[in-house]
Parts: C-alpha cells; structure tokens; sequence
C-alpha cells in the first residue's frame, strides 16, 4: 500500500456574518488586497469596520485584475515593502486569493521577514483558492500562465462567509460554480485520489448539483449561497490534496491566449474530458469510466452500464449548462473559430506540460490533446 497524506488546509470560520470573527484575531497592521469591484462595494467597508474598532491600521491594494499579472504583483510586492503588515486580507475570487498568496511568498523570501498571517475571504464560490498550495499568476506579453505550488502559499485562515457572495451576477455565478463541479469530478477520477479526496469531492458535487441552478435563479436566497460557499472549499480539499486533470490544463491553456473566464471553459470542455478519460470510443469498459459511474450514482444518475452512467453524467452537466444559459461551444465563448485553430498546436504544448496533467487519470499525448481541442471546435450546440 502506497504511503498517502491528507491535508485540510486553513482554519475554516463559516456561516453567514462569520466575518465578524475577524476581530478575535490580533491585527495591528493589516493589507488588503482585492480587486476594483470589491474596494467601490459595501463589502470592503464590512472589512474595513472590523479592522477600525480593533484600532488596526489598514491599506487597501485594489489593482486586482483576472488572472493577474506579474506587473500587477510586482506593485503590490512595492507597497507591502514600505508597509509592512502583520496581516494580510485576500478580499475576492480566485484572482484576488492567487496575487496574494504570491505577493505574500515574494515578500517573505526577499525581505527575510516572518511570514504575515494571510486571511482569504472569498466572494464568490468557485476556485477554492483560499484552501490551495496552487497559484496561478499570468504574463500577457508572452501569452503565459505561471502555476505556483507550494504548501507556503495555504492561507492560515479561510473566513467563508456567504453575505459576500450574495451580489454575485448569476453569469459569474454560473462559471464559478461550473468551476466548482469540474474540480469535484476532476480530483475523484485523479491518480492520486484517496479514501479522504473522494469523501470530499462527492459532497461538494453533491452540494453543487442540488444547489447550483437556485443560486444562479435565485441570487438572494442564503441558503443556496451558503452551500455553494461551503461547496467550493471542500472541493477546493479534494484537488489540493488529490489534483486535476486535462480539463484544467487545455482551459490554462485556452485562456492565456483567449481571455475567456476560467469555470466558463472549463464547462465547455468539461463534458469532452470525461468522454475521453472514459474511453467511450473504445469497445472495453475502462477502471476510469467505472470511477465516473461510481460519482454519477452518487448523483442519482444511472445506467446499466458504467458508459451509459458516463453518459448519463454528461447529459446531467450540459443540462445545468443550459438551465443556466451558458455558453456550449467555442463559438459561443466569443472565440474566433479560425483563430482557435490556428493555435490549436502551441496550446497542445503547454497543456501537455501543465501542472495539471500527471494527476489525468488516463495518460495522453500532444496529438491526442490536439484532437480534443479540434472536436471541441467541431461542436455544435445542443
């Protein structure tokens, strides 16, 4: 038996109004990272509140972009210097989160200082960044994707609070929880999938199925809000520990050339994925396709066979994605066909050496890659 390990992550402080708990915590100084739409809304003030009636001094770095830069980074890295914080506030989705486990790391190590408390408060339910070793910081310049992976870069508390999210767009709520559901099914078919993994990555699937469609109907509703919040963590649990797959990779790689939000095309991609992991095209019934049969019975869908539970599974997902009005090909993601072909090559290249591909449960080539993204290109909408 293979030796395993398991890890929980960050002190998790949940339910609604569990920002609150911010002011058990000793904070003299504390620095704000967030993006633009964070800093101008009533959430930051929430923050901000806290912060005052402990008399801690606060600075607000809200230059927070999608898929942040290195030039974006490098600012705050400036500002952290001259401020010197004794705590960090990582205020916003999964970018947010990324640029301050990084600005934290760079920090540390270039100023020789100890390590500030780094707090994630997430505000949507997606990326579950805020329980990750993984960062993932972008070069424009050169159409690149940088994934950071190191245990330094967990945050030391997670407050998952739902008020957050309440405001969230039911587009972006749609991607973040589509995001959501492909780590659950990524991490339960990985590799390195564990007893503990896969306990975690069935109720988050679980909770996303039966929560998804009324977060995105019905915004306003707490109850939905908070089980996709919790949802995103424990799914952020059962990659951090078991990994990804291809889908994540040929999104990385998707997305340092086209721009397109991150759960968005993994959502197109995410149903080609498990057909190809699954082996549906060949005659033989796959370990890998019994795994996602084993899931989509923990989802109440059935078939005779493993294929048809696969199958099954598949038509389950794209019925969220249309009960959610989302985006079903390539063309519908706003990208230009011809031009998604022409570089089909070079992001075949970099998915096959993304972070994320040793953990795919069935192995895979450049040319195969190739051909996944040219039948995605192919597709048709439903």
């Amino acid at each position: 038996m293979n030796i395993q390990e398991f890890s929980v992550g960050p002190k998790f402080v949940l339910g609604q109004g569990s920002i609150k708990e911010l002011s058990k915590l000793s904070i003299a100084r504390a620095y704000i990272i967030c993006d633009p739409f964070v800093e101008k809304s009533n959430m930051i003030h929430r923050i901000l509140d806290c912060l005052k009636e402990m008399r801690a001094l606060s600075k607000v770095f809200s230059r927070i972009v999608p898929d942040p830069t290195i030039e974006v980074i490098s600012e705050s890295i400036a500002e952290i210097r001259e401020f010197k914080p004794d705590t960090v506030l990582a205020v916003g989705g999964g970018s947010a989160m990324d640029a301050a486990k990084a600005v934290v790391r760079v920090y540390t190590e270039s100023e020789r200082v100890a390590k500030p408390i780094l707090v994630a408060i997430p505000t949507t339910s997606g990326s579950g960044s805020e329980n990750t070793t993984f960062a993932v910081i972008s070069d424009p310049k050169r159409n690149e994707k940088y994934a950071l992976v190191d245990h330094s870069l967990v945050p030391d508390i997670a407050i998952l609070d739902s008020v957050f999210t309440m405001s969230v767009p039911p587009a972006i709520t749609a991607d973040t929880g589509m995001d959501v559901l492909t780590h659950c099914l990524e991490a339960y078919v990985s590799k390195h999938a564990t007893d503990f993994s896969d306990a975690c990555a069935e109720k988050a699937a679980t909770l996303t199925f039966r929560y998804i469609v009324e977060a995105y109907k019905k915004g306003d509703n707490p109850f939905a809000r908070e089980k996709m919040h919790n949802a995103s963590s424990i799914a952020g649990i059962a990659f951090n520990n078991a990994g990804l797959g291809i889908c994540h990779s040929l999104s990385h790689a998707i997305g340092a050339f086209f721009h397109v939000p991150h759960g968005r095309i993994n959502a197109v991609l995410l149903p080609h994925i498990i057909s190809f992991n699954a082996s549906l095209e060949a005659e033989r019934e796959t370990a890998v396709a019994r795994r996602y049969a084993q899931m989509a019975n923990v989802l109440n869908i059935y078939g005779i066979t493993a294929k048809q539970c696969v199958r099954a599974l598949n038509y389950a997902i794209i019925s969220l994605m249309q009960q959610m009005e989302m985006p079903m090909t390539i063309k519908d993601l706003g990208i230009d066909p011809v031009e998604f072909e022409k570089m089909i090559p070079e992001m075949a290249r970099r998915a096959i050496i993304d972070a994320c591909t040793p953990t795919n449960p069935r192995a895979v080539t450049v040319a195969e890659i190739e051909e996944i993204y040219r039948g995605i290109a192919r597709a048709e909408s439903v």
